[in-house]
């Protein structure tokens, strides 16, 4: 038996983002079939988290769909897999960042409207949720330079939407800024997993198309279980190391 996918949710208070996680672990399920793949939410959703590693049995595989490095990643689903004391669990890396990701913002920037062929005055403000951890920041600030790199060069702005954050700027900062620089047309790239009220907010904030969040794209799907086969080939490579 293969030790059991649980996919991690931040969890949100807007009724589309639980569908867009399910959609997506669809997806999960799609590409492989005999894994067993299932759901817990940090917070504010069903099935939390702790319920749906208490129903586990052997082993699972923790895959935040989380984009960066956080609290979360950093101390909260360790701490949730400590508790889970009847089960080996791992941790994978949090999705991001990662080419597959950058290959969906740049799909999402497509089906909004944006057309890459239209290079003059062009510039992207990547819209995060934010966080105050240092390298959670890094981690979006390398996730604009390599979508800047897939866009052709065309500059990528990160900025958050979180007022609780030390991050800066905000959405609207960010679009004022490139203005005052001479872009003229300047979308915006949702960098969230489901919708929310980040999202929105970063939408609303957009002179230009704003994409809608990763939601269920295939990409996502495919790198939800990369991340998964990482965890356990990290695993594999311990043992070996422990036995040479």
């Amino acid at each position: 038996m293969q030790p059991t996918l649980v996919a991690v949710a931040h969890g949100s208070r807007d009724p589309r983002a639980p569908r867009a996680v399910l959609a997506l672990l669809e997806r999960v399920r799609e590409l492989r079939p005999r894994l067993d793949v299932r759901l817990g939410h940090i917070e504010l959703n069903r099935p939390l988290l702790g319920d749906t590693l208490s129903a586990l049995s052997g082993e699972a595989v923790l895959v935040p769909l989380l984009l960066g490095r956080g609290t979360h990643v950093k101390r909260d689903l360790p701490a949730s897999a400590a508790r889970a004391a009847h089960l080996r669990v791992r941790v994978a890396a949090p999705l991001g960042p990662h080419p597959l990701l950058v290959e969906a913002l740049f799909e999402r920037l497509l089906e909004a409207g944006w057309n890459p062929g239209r290079r003059g005055g062009a510039a992207v403000v990547l819209a995060a949720a934010g966080s105050r951890d240092p390298d959670s920041a890094a981690d979006t600030r390398r996730t604009a330079a390599q979508l800047s790199e897939r866009l052709g060069g065309i500059p990528v702005v990160p900025a958050y939407a979180s007022a609780n954050t030390a991050a800066a700027p905000d959405v609207p900062e960010a679009v004022r800024a490139l203005t005052a620089r001479g872009h003229h047309r300047i979308a915006v790239a949702s960098y969230f997993a489901a919708p929310g009220r980040f999202a929105s907010a970063s939408a609303a904030a957009a002179p230009g198309p704003a994409s809608a969040p990763l939601g269920a794209h295939p990409a996502l799907a495919r790198l939800v279980l990369q991340r998964y086969d990482e965890a356990l080939a990290r695993e594999t490579g311990r043992r070996e190391l422990a036995t040479a």
